[in-house]
This record gives C-alpha cells, sequence and structure tokens, in this order.
C-alpha cells in the first residue's frame, strides 16, 4: 500500500457507497504525466486504464495544457451555455475541416450535457422525435450509459437493478457473436423485423457499439455491421452507433465504424473529444434529422469552453494527417501479439477487442480480479469488463510511448502468471 490510511479515511467515511474504481486501486493520487499517475508519496503508476477510455492522449498533454492555461490567464470565458463563443468556433471549424470534411459526413453537431449518458438520452430522444415511433433496438451486453434512458438500452443486470423502476421502450436483440457456433444474429434481427407478428414494434432506431467496451470488448464484424446498417434503413429506423468509448481513436480511426461502408445516423461521443479529461459530450446528426427545437434538448454545461479549447487542440494535434494513426495501429499490433503470447499460457483465454481496446477473456471473474489486483501491486492500473468481468482490458492511452507500454504489458504478464499460479507461465 503506497498511502497512509489516515489520507484515505476521509473517503471511507464521507464519500458514498456508490464509489467504484477506487476500491480496487486503493490510494490517494496527485499527479499524472503521459501514461503515469504518481501517489503522494511518489510512487509511480503505469496506467492501462486512461479514465475509461477519457485520457486517450494521455494525462496533461503539454500543447493542450499550455492552450488551456492561456486561455484561463487571459480572462476567456469559463461558461457560456450555448452562446456563441470564440472557443467553440475555433473547436467546430478544426473539427469541420480535419474530421468531418475529410470523411464526407454532413453531420450537424449537438452539443449535450457533459456525460455520454446525456448523449445517449439526447440520441434516443432525438431518433423519437424524427420517427414518430418509441420502440429501440439495443443489443446484448451492450452499455449505453445509467440514466434511466440509457439505462433501458444497458444490458447489465447489475446497473438495470439499480433503476428502482420499470426500463421500456427497448427491445433486445443478440449481439454479432452472442450465439455459440456460426450462426449469424443478423439473420434473426431481419426475421424479427419482417414478421408482423413477432411482437417488435417498427423501432425508431436501432443502437450499437461497433466494440462493446463495458460488455467485454466483443467486436462485431464489419460485414455485420454494415447488415445492420442496411436493415435499419429498410426499416425506417435511425442508425445509432455509441462511439463513447470505442471513438476518437481508440479503435483505430478516428470513428470505430471508418472503412465498414457505413454512414451513421446519428453518433453519440464523449469521454476522450476533449482531449484533456474535461467534461464534454455531443451528437453528430445528419442534417435532415437535427428536429429539435431550442433547448428542446438542454443542460447548463452544455457550453464547456475549457473544453472547446483542448478539443481544438486535440484535433489539429493528431488528427490533421494520418500519422497518428498509423501509430496507434502499429502500438495496437504490439498489443495484440503481447495478448496473444499471455493466452498461450492461460488455457481457455481468449483474445477480445480492436485496435487499443483489446483484453483476455480468462473465464472467470475472480481470476481477472486477481490478475488485476497484483498488476497494480506491482505498479500497473488495469480493470476488468465484460458480463461476468471475466475479460482483463487493456485502454492504455494512445500516446504511450514504446518502453512504457512495454513495461506495462510485462506487469501485466506477470500478474497472470502469479494469479494463475501456472509453472507453464515462467516470468521474464
Amino acid at each position: 500500500m503506497s498511502t497512509n490510511p489516515a489520507d484515505i479515511a476521509i473517503f471511507k467515511r464521507r464519500e458514498s457507497e456508490a464509489r467504484s474504481y477506487c476500491r480496487g486501486f486503493d490510494a490517494v493520487f496527485t499527479s499524472a504525466k503521459g501514461s503515469e499517475m504518481i501517489t503522494r508519496d511518489g510512487t509511480r503508476y503505469i496506467d492501462f486504464l486512461a479514465g475509461c477510455s477519457s485520457l486517450n492522449y494521455g494525462h496533461n498533454d503539454p500543447d493542450l495544457k499550455e492552450a488551456l492555461i492561456d486561455h484561463l490567464q487571459s480572462d476567456g470565458l469559463a461558461h457560456g451555455l450555448d452562446l456563441h463563443t470564440d472557443a467553440k468556433a475555433a473547436f467546430l471549424d478544426a473539427f469541420d475541416q480535419h474530421i468531418l470534411k475529410p470523411r464526407k459526413m454532413d453531420h450537424k453537431v449537438m452539443f449535450t450535457g457533459p456525460t455520454g449518458a446525456n448523449a445517449v438520452e439526447a440520441a434516443l430522444k432525438l431518433a423519437r422525435k424524427v420517427t414518430g415511433r418509441t420502440n429501440v433496438i439495443a443489443f446484448t451486453n451492450g452499455f449505453h450509459g445509467v440514466t434511466l434512458g440509457a439505462l433501458s438500452a444497458t444490458g447489465n443486470s447489475y446497473h438495470r437493478g439499480g433503476a428502482g423502476t420499470t426500463l421500456n421502450g427497448v427491445t433486445r436483440m443478440p449481439y454479432d457473436g452472442y450465439f455459440p457456433g456460426n450462426t449469424d444474429t443478423a439473420d434473426f434481427l431481419e426475421a424479427m423485423l419482417k414478421d408482423r407478428s413477432s411482437g417488435i414494434d417498427a423501432p425508431a432506431a436501432i443502437l450499437l457499439e461497433t466494440v462493446q467496451g463495458e460488455g467485454g470488448l466483443n467486436a462485431a464484424r464489419p460485414e455485420w455491421i454494415h447488415r445492420v446498417a442496411a436493415l435499419a434503413k429498410e426499416h425506417g429506423a435511425l442508425l445509432i452507433v455509441d462511439d463513447i468509448q470505442a471513438g476518437c481513436g481508440r479503435t483505430g480511426g478516428f470513428f470505430s465504424f471508418e472503412d465498414m461502408g457505413i454512414t451513421p445516423d446519428i453518433i453519440t461521443l464523449a469521454k476522450s473529444v476533449s482531449g484533456f479529461g474535461l467534461p464534454m459530450a455531443l451528437l453528430l446528426v445528419r442534417p435532415e434529422h437535427d428536429v429539435f427545437g431550442p433547448a428542446e434538448h438542454n443542460g447548463t454545461f452544455r457550453g464547456n469552453t475549457h473544453a472547446f479549447v483542448t478539443a481544438r487542440v486535440a484535433v489539429t494535434k493528431f488528427w490533421v494527417d494520418d500519422r497518428f494513426q498509423k501509430e496507434v495501429a502499429a502500438r495496437a499490433r504490439m498489443l495484440t501479439t503481447a495478448l496473444e503470447e499471455m493466452a498461450e499460457f492461460l488455457p481457455g483465454a481468449k483474445l477480445k477487442g480492436r485496435g487499443m481496446m483489446q483484453g483476455l477473456d480468462v473465464g472467470s471473474g475472480d481470476l481477472a480480479a486477481a490478475i488485476c489486483a497484483r498488476a497494480f501491486k506491482d505498479g500497473l492500473i488495469i480493470e476488468t469488463s465484460g458480463n461476468e468481468d471475466q475479460v482483463v482490458k487493456v485502454l492504455a492511452p494512445l500516446t504511450t510511448d514504446n518502453d512504457t507500454f512495454l513495461k506495462g504489458l510485462k506487469i501485466l504478464r506477470n500478474a497472470m502468471r502469479i494469479a494463475t499460479d501456472s509453472s507453464k507461465f515462467a516470468a521474464e
């Protein structure tokens, strides 16, 4: 333990029992840089959690930090509701020039409340208003947030149980690969949509993640995504892609669906869109669906000016050409190789995910927790996901240098050896 027990007493005494991540990482952190977090006594940890993919560009990127400090020191707006501001204009211009136009996307940008769940709420409301329908199709193991509308589309029974009320308006369908064998769940979806006696009301939207982050790093095949998109169009439903965790470079391109041949009607973004860990969420909406009236979906903090400042720099620093994307792809290949080698020594372990959003299904939530606990003891912050928390999930910052990345992977490998007590898994 790297922290005096007195340091954490206030959290246990005053903070709600709803606290979560801190239970597994029982330390008091005081600073962070790049891919490392540092406690009060100077203990350094490699960060393979990255704010649950909210820090894709690492902690305190110097260029983003400098821009934010300059904005603060010049008395730039701290809060602007949804007023016109120079910071918002600069972000929109950069996002338009370097993200939307190169991908031939005509989407309008809607700023919602600052959380991903709020973006999902807005997306569901908008789809229902556009279509005049109420039903939404979501998928097994999907996670879209824990506010009531988003929670209706979330599959996890633990989180759903916290609602305290009924969760309506969503029909659950099996995600790609949900059934064993070669069953194509798109066939099932198609049959249910076409059968007028299936019991499914015509959907306002089909909502999906291309890689299910909290659901266990289930990565849908591009052909499955393409087919679901076609079914949505055929049946008059909007296609909503939740890119809150899988977007902003985490799975390769800025969007997780690039090169899949689809154009979602609505895209939700949050987490790393600010580039600096600042709260910011938005919708990208095809112009013909931009039908909300003024303030019909609003929020006091839908205009986070500080986030606009850092988000603009993130876009212009990392996305003006393909160099960063190529670096991420190379690092993703390193991750795949390392995880494949680990899986060879762990019977039944399965590689999951895509890009820099990969992990190992170790078959047991207890084992995954033990691996993460040992990793933390040895200086690595890493978490689990999956329907039984059985997936050890690597979410390292995309900017992690190779030496740090390999050091973190070595810690993970050793943690797996110790947690599984396998004589076949030799420590290096």
